[in-house]
């Protein structure tokens, strides 16, 4: 039977959100000949994890398109996989934190007009999951090494300090410019926060950078090894 892989995504209203889900699905898809790849939504939008999983083929692999382990891929992915009560799933690991991504951040926070010396904040949706906080403080310290100088946190939605309150202090401890990163995969909501925080330069999301899709693919591609040794 034909392998399925199926990338599971956390839905969104933003059309701009929900396209570049379609898009990262588009290009996987080419990168894994032969497997039948389809998206779905854990939250928001359909269709549904579960309901993907139970109309797919073959062995399904579960590629979890989020930027931590927080609580939609400890939790909501794998309630969805159970609800179908196949044992022919496997779930991977969440896209971040990575280098891959960290890269991709990196390149765009460049393209913004990020220029060496500005004061840089690293611009995530935020958790309660401490695990998911420690991945984005991973991620934060990886771009640090990418840019060669110090990068704070700050969150957009859930936790402390928010980017707001981050890069208020920064300049009014003399920072002249401040830079925001964006660690979010898509335009959404929490995107269009980051416009209002008064920072200099907003990064773009990560979106469909080749880095996003390499990962997505090598995530792919391992479950296949795994499931063929």
């Amino acid at each position: 039977m034909t392998p399925a892989v199926v990338v599971a995504a956390h839905g969104t209203r933003y059309p701009a959100g929900v396209a570049v889900a379609g898009q990262l699905t588009d290009a996987l898809r080419s990168r894994v000949p032969g497997s039948s790849v389809r998206l779905a939504f854990v939250d928001v939008l359909g269709p549904a994890v579960r309901d993907v999983i139970a109309g797919a083929h073959g062995p399904v692999t579960v590629v979890p398109a989020f930027l931590t382990r927080g609580y939609h891929v400890r939790t909501d992915v794998p309630r969805e996989v159970a609800a179908t009560g196949r044992r022919d799933v496997t779930v991977t690991a969440a896209l971040g934190p990575h280098p891959l991504l960290v890269g991709a951040m990196a390149d765009r926070l460049r393209a913004a007009g990020w220029r060496p010396g500005d004061a840089v904040v690293l611009a995530s949706a935020g958790s309660s999951d401490e695990r998911a906080v420690a991945d984005v403080r991973a991620a934060a310290a990886q771009l640090s090494g990418e840019l060669d100088c110090r990068v704070r946190v700050g969150f957009v939605a859930t936790g402390t300090p928010s980017v707001t309150a981050l890069v208020r202090g920064l300049r009014a401890g003399g920072a002249p410019r401040v830079a925001v990163a964006s660690w979010l995969l898509a335009p959404g909501l929490f995107h269009h926060r980051l416009a209002r925080t008064g920072a200099d330069v907003v990064a773009a999301p990560l979106g469909t950078h080749p880095g996003v899709i390499d990962r997505l693919a090598s995530l792919a591609a391992a479950s296949a090894v795994l499931r063929s040794a």
